[in-house]
């Protein structure tokens, strides 16, 4: 199985160089490349990538209203920021806008990889310097959303904590010796019960509300 990618930045000699390292994996294919958010879903509409590597900062149309404008487009859509801003400006509207993953350009380019698989296969992935402003993020609707939080069972609190720390579904039922299987059933428990519609959004709310585990 390859996956499929596009990469959204400004900075030519950055393209090249994810360019370079991802053709590198034998399961990783840069299929189209953009400068800025315009070129992004012109690009994205003719090539539908799997992943959509995203810079913030750029020309035209920035990182955010284009994962935006990508999510309303397909709400399928994968978008990995890859970004140097760890600001609460750009990480919390990089977020809402449906990014799966927010990670930082001094990442270990293996590291950027597993992440790219990860997110492909429905994980969240959060740069630790980003969660801080996670933790301090509060809604209007904080109480309804603690209300929410009640409904869940101690183990799928347990189950929470780990998504929150960017834990793939086989990690999770390693470290707390259940199958992948029962992580599974737990992951859809915890999005019905908290009326959300992915890991990412799950971690956010997680870290927002200090969930713990028992």
């Amino acid at each position: 199985m390859t996956i499929r990618i596009m990469i959204v930045d400004d900075h030519h000699v950055v393209r090249r160089g994810l360019v370079y390292f991802l053709e590198s994996m034998e399961d990783l294919k840069v299929v189209a490349e953009a400068s800025n958010g315009m070129e992004a879903i012109e690009l994205f509409e003719k090539e539908r990538p799997d992943v959509v590597i995203m810079d913030l900062d750029m020309p035209k149309m920035d990182g955010m209203e284009c994962t935006k404008k990508l999510k309303e487009l397909d709400e399928s859509a994968i978008v990995l920021v890859l970004t140097s801003f760890t600001d609460q400006d750009h990480v919390i509207p990089a977020l809402e806008a449906g990014a799966s993953g927010y990670q930082l350009k001094d990442i270990e380019p293996e590291q950027l990889a597993e992440t790219i698989r990860a997110v492909y296969g429905g994980e969240s992935r959060l740069h630790e310097k980003v969660t801080k402003h996670v933790l301090t993020r509060v809604s209007p609707n904080f109480t309804s959303e603690q209300a929410r939080l009640q409904r869940l069972t101690g183990r799928e609190r347990d189950v929470l904590v780990e998504v929150t720390k960017g834990r793939s579904n086989k990690e999770i039922a390693q470290e707390l010796y259940i199958s992948e299987k029962t992580v599974k059933t737990h992951m859809s428990n915890i999005l019905a019960k908290l009326e959300l519609a992915d890991r990412t959004q799950a971690a956010v709310f997680a870290l927002k509300h200090n969930v713990k585990k028992r």
